[in-house]
């Protein structure tokens, strides 16, 4: 498929020069484009309700009892939630590395071209899945939604960055927090929907998982498919791909940098603190207080429904922390803009060391509100660290090739999303070993979680930006476009298309925040 227009229909259609915007294109349509995707691939937090429904598919079957690679072409026993969890370390796995090796071409073909393609890998993913699931094989279900999905994943997350990043040179920050805040926000829609479906489409007892992923797949290629259309680049871009120069440090050149390096471990610090609380949130909660949470002794025995309302309030303990995780990638991001990225993050380390620190003393203190306020905050500077990211990339190596540095950044992500889980899993067993007790057993994970963070206090003190310019130095921008893109006038409103696309990421969004709501609700 060629890169222009002469390429054939498919290819001048998908290509960069069909996609350049008119001057006065007005540079608010242009985030619902990029949250349609990110809303889409951001299920992958919510993959986790698929788990239970997926060990009960055959009724009346037993479990596999084979180990993970006999599951893997065992049709006759149902699977076993160890041989499926690791689904999601597979496409996180995969985006890191999909991200890493395609992120030049992604910057080379433009975002419509990598959004068709992400659209099709990641609902493609799906169906491939739902296939699995129906033939009761579980590699089919790998391939789908682990490796296949994982490169959709990858490439939807790293196509609108740059783009984002040229129509708000002013607000590098905000315009990239829309977008990975939709990533935050996907599972808040997408899991409340798959369980819907997963009821709706059921079958002779047996939960509707295949259904469930067949919907989601062709639903996720259809929105993402929709966001891949509504790119648009800035006029000035195939002007500044030609003089791209000393003020922008190509992808090649900078991850051989120390900078590229501080940057990794600056992620990869923040993502296995965050992703080892997300992890341990809910049982941490119950575990930790316990009957105390229900106002009772820490000594009481609890009745059913007294465990039922413990469950349900370990449930209102996720809810709300995607919320915060969510909310917080926009919040942090646009804060950025103002503080700048390298003192943000030291917010991020500096309170996020002090925080995890603190947990084991507010729960032996049994001081539960200050426990779930601090879980919040350090889930929101999760979800920050995120959002943040590539605005600091193009503040330390410029703005012209910051997808395909993003790309191989956020390999960090990957390596993150393995240790954390694992970290976590393996420090929990050791004290249990240990004799040390269930209110107890979370004390060393979160001193070491408070050790990451002052690992990467320190690497961000030594990030220093290696072109000319920051984001404290750049030319104003109208409000309408980047800087001599828009002259205004009649063509420069948001126009109906505009609004409508408004409405169609923010109405599902809006429906998740207010899920979330509710079962948070639950908590106190």
């Amino acid at each position: 498929m060629a890169d222009g227009r002469g390429g054939g229909a498919a290819g001048g259609w998908l290509s960069r020069e069909r996609i350049v915007a008119s001057a006065g294109y007005n540079r608010w349509r242009i985030p619902p484009a990029a949250l349609a995707i990110h809303l889409c691939i951001g299920m992958a937090y919510g993959f986790s309700v698929f788990w239970l429904p997926m060990t009960h598919l055959i009724v009346g079957a037993p479990a596999c009892g084979g180990g993970f690679l006999s599951e893997m072409t065992d049709r006759a026993c149902n699977w076993t939630p160890p041989s499926l969890t690791p689904i999601f370390a597979t496409f996180i796995a995969v985006l890191g590395l999909s991200a890493a090796v395609f992120g030049g071409w992604v910057e080379r073909v433009g975002p419509r071209r990598s959004g068709v393609i992400a659209a099709l890998c990641w609902g493609g993913g799906l169906l491939i899945a739902a296939l699995g699931v129906r033939l009761h094989l579980l590699w089919i279900v790998f391939l789908g939604a682990g490796l296949i999905g994982g490169v959709g994943q990858g490439l939807g997350y790293i196509t609108p960055v740059s783009t984002l990043i040229r129509w708000f040179p002013d607000r590098r920050g905000m315009a990239t927090g829309f977008a990975i805040m939709g990533y935050g926000g996907g599972a808040l829609i997408g899991s409340p929907l798959a369980v819907w479906l997963m009821a709706r489409l059921a079958h002779g007892g047996a939960p509707g998982v295949a259904g469930a992923f067949a919907s989601l797949g062709l639903i996720y290629a259809v929105f993402m498919l929709g966001g891949a259309l509504g790119f648009r680049l800035p006029p000035q871009s195939p002007g500044a791909a030609q003089g791209a120069g000393d003020d922008h440090l190509p992808a090649n050149a900078a991850w051989r940098t120390p900078q590229f390096w501080l940057l990794w471990v600056v992620l990869f610090a923040n993502v296995t603190a965050g992703i080892a609380l997300l992890a341990m949130a809910s049982p941490m909660l119950q575990e930790v207080f316990g009957a105390r949470l229900l106002g009772l002794s820490a000594a009481a025995s609890l009745t059913a429904a007294q465990k039922a309302a413990l469950a349900a309030s370990a449930a209102g303990l996720v809810g709300l922390i995607s919320l915060f995780n969510s909310l917080g990638r926009l919040f942090w991001a646009s804060v950025s803009d103002r503080l700048g990225r390298k003192a943000t993050y030291a917010v991020f380390f500096i309170l996020g060391a002090l925080l995890y620190a603190a947990l084991p003393v507010l729960g032996h203190l049994g001081l539960a509100f200050a426990f779930v306020a601090a879980v919040c905050i350090i889930l929101s500077m999760y979800g920050g660290g995120f959002s943040t990211l590539p605005a600091y990339i193009a503040d330390v190596f410029g703005d012209r090739f910051v997808g395909a540095i993003h790309g191989r950044v956020i390999t960090a992500w990957s390596a993150a999303g393995v240790v954390g889980p694992a970290l976590i899993a393996g420090l929990r067993q050791a004290q249990l070993d240990a004799g040390a007790t269930k209110a107890r057993v979370y004390d060393g994970t979160l001193y070491l979680m408070a050790g990451l963070m002052i690992l990467g206090l320190i690497c961000n003190l030594f990030v220093r930006p290696l072109v000319g310019r920051s984001s404290s130095h750049v030319e104003p921008v109208a409000a309408d476009g980047p800087a001599g893109a828009a002259e205004g006038g009649a063509g420069s409103g948001l126009g109906l298309v505009g609004a409508l696309a408004w409405f169609a990421v923010a109405a599902p969004f809006l429906i998740g925040l207010f899920i979330a709501v509710q079962k948070a609700a639950k908590l106190f």
